[in-house]
C-alpha cells in the first residue's frame, strides 16, 4: 500500500507557472505507475499526465507542450511542472498510484487504487 500528499498548489495569474509535487510513502514507489487527475466544480475526474515506471510519458492533449510529469525515485516523489497556466486549468489536483504495469488504461481515473487528498490550483484571467 502507498501514501500520497501532494503540495504546490496555489494562486496564480493566467501565463504563469506552478510546480505540483506528490510524496509516496513505502519501498517500492519505483514500481508504480503515477498519475495526476484534476476535477473542476460541476465537473468529471479528468486525466492530466502519467508516467510509467519506466519513464514513459503521457498527456491530456490540453496539456502537451505546457506541463511535464516527472519522477524521482531516490526521493519517492512524482512531480508535476506546469507553464503557461490558464483558467481553465483551475482544479482540484490529485495524483494517483498504481502498481500494475501497462499503458493502455494510465487515463482511466477507475485503474488507480490509490489516492492524495489534492491540491487546489486556481488560474486568474
Amino acid at each position: 500500500q502507498v501514501q500520497l500528499v501532494e503540495s504546490g498548489g496555489g494562486l496564480v495569474q493566467a501565463g504563469g507557472s506552478l510546480r505540483l509535487s506528490c510524496a509516496a510513502s513505502g519501498r517500492t514507489f519505483s514500481s508504480y505507475t503515477m498519475g495526476w487527475f484534476r476535477q473542476a466544480p460541476g465537473k468529471e475526474r479528468e486525466f492530466v499526465a502519467a508516467i510509467t515506471r519506466g519513464g514513459s510519458t503521457y498527456y491530456v492533449d490540453s496539456v502537451k507542450g505546457r506541463f511535464t510529469i516527472s519522477r524521482d525515485n531516490a526521493a519517492n516523489t512524482v512531480a508535476l511542472q506546469m507553464n503557461s497556466l490558464k483558467p481553465e486549468d483551475t482544479a482540484v489536483y490529485c495524483c494517483a498510484a498504481e502498481l500494475r504495469y501497462g499503458i493502455s488504461w494510465v487515463q482511466r481515473p477507475n485503474e488507480y487504487p490509490y489516492w492524495g487528498q489534492g491540491t487546489q490550483v486556481t488560474v486568474s484571467s
